[in-house]
């Protein structure tokens, strides 16, 4: 029996205001003592009354609109019955039948597939506290009760592990980019309830799905959907498919999921409206601030920096899953520009060159980048926010790569000197006495002394032995001390060497 997966992501995206959805204590719980950033508010206390935080309305309209999503005129909140421990209200603030958003889309790519996945809803909703479970006893942290949430709803449109894994990476960067999360899954500020099902190819109607509940790393997400398409299968195969719905926990440990309980219903909560909060009208004048609020989104600089930059999509990805990264990239090359065009001033074909060397251009600052400047990075654990190396000064640098004045060894030595000092590339080149020599002269000089020093290895070069060329090259190198151009070395050698 041929049998394909059905999969459809409800991805909880914990906002980054500074205070929580519904009172004004601090939204940073996580890194506050057990049960400090509290209040009768985000405890449900008699007598409280909770008023809505502006800022995680506007960043749920912006995720919305990033989304492609059609905003609704009119919200509201409503109130999601349930009883367990981390609720200390009895009901969780939440939305229904009005969210923020309905009906959007978004784009995910990987080696073999490129597809749109359609998106139900996104709504506002406020956080659980945090149960942490021992071997006797259970305790609650309230600190993150009431932090604001977005829940993102796609339709059943992912029909691999592979495009859910790409489906939660390309949320993160849209997050990301828009600033209204860290995302981060470890730290729990990026959620995903999985929901899968199988049936024969061909067939229309949606079997009962199973969810997977909380799981908290993108390595995650594959591995246990990869293990519940395989557990599933073996239901079908064994002629007893899933016949209700249910919910599994992941064990990290085993790499399986676990079954929890029967799923419940929407009616199950007995969503009713939020009698404390009043419905809101959202004027087109309003989604106007929030829109002109958009910034460039990853899937359009994807596209941009291909065509601008001539780069592989490959290397367009190292650069855009870090905006900062992405950021910093384009003004080195919009600084390269700069530099090129005044060392090719007197260069009636600068101009030309310059066009018909962009790619080479743009891959040498991205190797240089992406490279050495990472590695530094990595070693002294910064972010490229962090780092003394302006934008100028590394196109300085590329520059001076680029017109081959410096060779690749004198290069890192000035990288490594610019990264933990800030200076300028060609304060260290002139301190440290690194450019290259060119002139044919002193060359010469030294190509006519070695010649002279290792008389047999030069009659054994004309007499055939021409691998000995690699040998005079290095005498040479060792004597500039790495500042001769190897091929401007081999050429003047073979000319010596054949002539003597």
């Amino acid at each position: 029996m041929e049998l394909e997966t059905i999969i459809g992501l409800e991805t909880h995206i914990q906002l980054r205001t500074k205070s929580k959805l519904f009172c004004s204590c601090s939204n940073d719980g996580e890194n506050q003592l057990p049960n400090t950033t509290i209040c009768p508010i985000c405890l449900g206390h008699p007598g409280t009354l909770p008023v809505l935080n502006k800022q995680a309305l506007d960043y749920a309209i912006l995720m919305a609109l990033a989304l492609h999503m059609e905003i609704g005129a009119d919200l509201k909140f409503d109130r999601k019955n349930y009883f367990y421990p981390d609720l200390p209200k009895g009901y969780q603030i939440s939305q229904f039948d009005q969210p923020v958003g309905k009906n959007g889309f978004l784009s995910i790519f990987g080696s073999n597939f490129q597809k749109k996945i359609q998106i139900e809803r996104l709504h506002l909703e406020e956080d659980a506290a945090k149960n942490i479970h021992s071997t006797d006893k259970t305790l609650v942290d309230y600190n993150r009760g009431g932090t604001p949430l977005i829940e993102i709803v796609s339709c059943p449109d992912l029909t691999s592990p592979q495009e859910a894994k790409a489906y939660m990476q390309e949320l993160r960067l849209l997050a990301r980019y828009l600033g209204v999360s860290d995302a981060d899954m470890e730290k729990g500020h990026l959620r995903c309830d999985a929901n899968i099902s199988l049936r024969p190819i061909g067939e229309q109607k949606y079997w009962p799905k199973t969810e997977i509940k909380n799981i908290n790393s993108f390595r995650f997400v594959e591995k246990a959907l990869i293990f519940e398409v395989a557990r599933q299968k073996q239901l079908w195969l064994s002629d007893e498919p899933p016949s209700q719905q249910s919910t599994r926990g992941w064990d990290a440990q085993t790499g399986t999921t676990y079954e929890q309980r029967l799923k419940e219903e929407s009616n199950d909560y007995r969503f009713f409206p939020e009698p404390d909060l009043p419905p809101l009208h959202i004027s087109s004048g309003y989604l106007e601030q929030i829109r002109h609020q958009l910034v460039e989104l990853p899937a359009e600089k994807r596209a941009r920096f291909k065509k601008e930059f001539e780069l592989v999509g490959a290397d367009v990805e190292v650069l855009v899953e870090d905006y900062l990264v992405a950021d910093y990239f384009e003004k080195v090359m919009s600084e390269l520009q700069d530099w090129l065009n005044t060392e090719m001033i007197d260069d009636e074909d600068g101009a030309a060159k310059l066009a018909k060397n962009k790619l080479k251009l743009a891959r040498t600052a991205f190797g240089w980048i992406t490279t050495e400047l990472f590695k530094l990075m990595k070693e002294a654990k910064e972010e490229i926010g962090q780092i003394k190396i302006t934008p100028e000064n590394m196109a300085e640098f590329i520059t001076l790569v680029y017109l081959n004045k410096i060779n690749s060894s004198a290069a890192q030595i000035i990288l490594q000197e610019m990264y933990f000092s800030g200076a300028d590339p060609e304060h260290v080149l002139e301190e440290k006495n690194l450019s290259m020599i060119s002139g044919n002269d002193e060359l010469s000089t030294i190509i006519n002394q070695i010649i002279i020093n290792n008389p047999e290895q030069a009659n054994d070069y004309r007499t055939g032995k021409s691998s000995l060329l690699q040998y005079f090259i290095g005498l040479a190198m060792k004597e500039t001390k790495g500042r001769a151009d190897p091929q401007i070395l081999a050429r003047l050698f073979k000319a010596k060497l054949n002539i003597e």
